[in-house]
């Protein structure tokens, strides 16, 4: 596991999140002005996963937007040299546990529907489709599926959490566990 911590985005990461936007969606990715505009957002929530051992650079994020008692999830980005390691896990174990704490009861998101990975880590969180926009993707006009969570703030969901994350931690041997506690 990369040694590594979880914290809030703010606006002196804008530099570094525009630079991994741009290696991962191109010219379709988050400008400086969206990120600033998120970051200030007081009804927003950003998490950077920070890679210790890599110079404390960001290798992931996830932000989401605290509507009432929803949490609608906005973006989920992994630096490309760091994918399947988990830190997409991490990340929306962290955010879900913040939501949780926050009051915040059901999480929807946006996907693409051809984005495979995506959408098993979301179904292992409780994630389940309910619906489709039509040609959401500006770069190339793919369909979205909307993804809804069942009540995060019940017992049967906090069991749930508990279970991803322990099946999670035994396989990477994880010796420090005091930092994924409900």
């Amino acid at each position: 596991m990369i040694n590594h911590k979880i914290r809030k985005l703010n606006i002196k990461d804008i530099d570094e999140l525009e630079k991994i936007e741009l290696e991962t969606y191109g010219k379709y990715g988050w400008s400086k002005d969206i990120f600033k505009s998120e970051l200030n957002n007081p009804l927003s929530l950003y998490l950077a996963y920070e890679g210790l051992n890599e110079g404390s650079k960001i290798l992931g994020y996830i932000g989401t937007w605290l509507i009432v008692d929803e949490g609608h999830i906005t973006t989920l980005v992994v630096c490309s040299d760091f994918r399947r390691k988990h830190i997409a896990d991490i990340l929306l174990y962290n955010l879900i546990v913040q939501l949780k704490s926050n009051k915040i009861k059901w999480l929807t998101l946006e996907v693409k529907a051809s984005n495979t990975p995506a959408i098993n880590l979301y179904k292992k969180f409780g994630f389940k489709e309910f619906g489709i926009r039509k040609k959401y993707y500006q770069d190339n006009n793919e369909d979205a599926l909307l993804l809804w969570t069942e009540n995060i703030q019940t017992e049967g969901y906090t069991d749930k959490l508990k279970g991803i994350m322990s099946q999670f931690l035994l396989k990477e041997n994880d010796a420090d566990k005091s930092n994924y506690k409900l």
